[in-house]
């Protein structure tokens, strides 16, 4: 495989992990309510996950989907679920305050943001499908596995910085500020999306 190669199959990956989707959201929804030290543990937790795509893409998976549609049907719809009662969350509690740093409340933990983030990114099973038509036509079947380590490094690099980036973005203060003044907009509007993207991703 060669270096251009390389960075060419990486850039696609980073421009997927780049486009609007659940985990950007949850990304922009975490560095707003909890700040960025959460956002950033979510954001890593992300990157795990799309590592466990690529992985499963490497091994296999995406061809087991293909050869047993029923298989990736039942995560579609599991995964959609569970964004589906983040969204319902989301609209539920649109109208509760913020809580602010300086009261003491108790944020969600890093092991949680971490949790949060893989689950996240494991709820949309289309990764698999993406990472393994990318790795079909871009990655030789002879490539030594340092480099198929190294790509995948790569990938969670560009998932964990673009959601991190994400994350910090929205929790800057002026963010923060401009949010609490119309937050149970942006909740239900958040609630909305993530509930839209659920559908897309269960009949997609």
């Amino acid at each position: 495989m060669t270096l251009t190669a390389f960075f060419a199959t990486w850039a696609i990956c980073f421009l997927a992990a780049a486009s609007p989707g659940p985990a950007v959201l949850m990304a922009a929804r975490i560095g707003l309510t909890e700040g960025f030290r959460t956002g950033l543990a979510l954001a890593v937790g992300i990157g795990l996950g799309a590592i466990i795509w690529a992985m499963a893409a490497l091994f296999g998976l995406s061809l087991l989907f293909e050869f047993a549609p029923v298989l990736l049907t039942a995560f579609k719809f599991g995964g959609a679920l569970f964004l589906i009662w983040i969204a319902l969350n989301m609209w539920r509690n649109a109208d509760a305050p913020i809580a602010e740093p300086t009261t003491g409340a108790a944020f969600r933990s890093i092991p949680g943001a971490l949790r949060l983030g893989v689950t996240t990114q494991l709820a949309n099973p289309k990764p698999a499908i993406f990472f393994g038509a990318v790795f079909v036509g871009m990655v030789p079947t002879d490539t030594p596995n340092w480099i198929l380590v190294a790509l995948l490094g790569c990938i969670f690099l560009g998932e964990t910085l673009w959601t991190a980036g994400v994350a910090r973005l929205f929790s800057l203060e002026k963010t923060r500020r401009f949010y609490i003044t119309v937050k149970h907009l942006i909740d239900r509007a958040f609630g909305g999306i993530l509930a839209l993207l659920s559908i897309k991703i269960a009949t997609n």
